[in-house]
């Protein structure tokens, strides 16, 4: 004996998809959110870190250790 797919099925089959499709929506705003601000934290973070050319110590360090003058 087969089912059949009642209107109701369909409903709430149709109400389901768009429940999942507005929370992956959701779910996307949300980490992109998060990574742009924490991208904008890392970079304040090397501008503060830094002197005014936006290179930081540890960076400068290496650099002079490397070059021989």
């Amino acid at each position: 004996m087969g089912t059949s797919l009642t209107p109701d099925f369909w409903r709430l089959f149709a109400v389901l998809l768009v429940i999942s499709a507005v929370a992956t929506f959701v779910v996307s705003a949300v980490l992109d959110t998060l990574v742009v601000r924490l991208r904008q934290r890392r970079l304040e973070r090397r501008e503060s870190i830094g002197g005014r050319d936006g290179t930081s110590e540890r960076s400068g360090n290496r650099r002079s250790s490397l070059v021989r003058r």
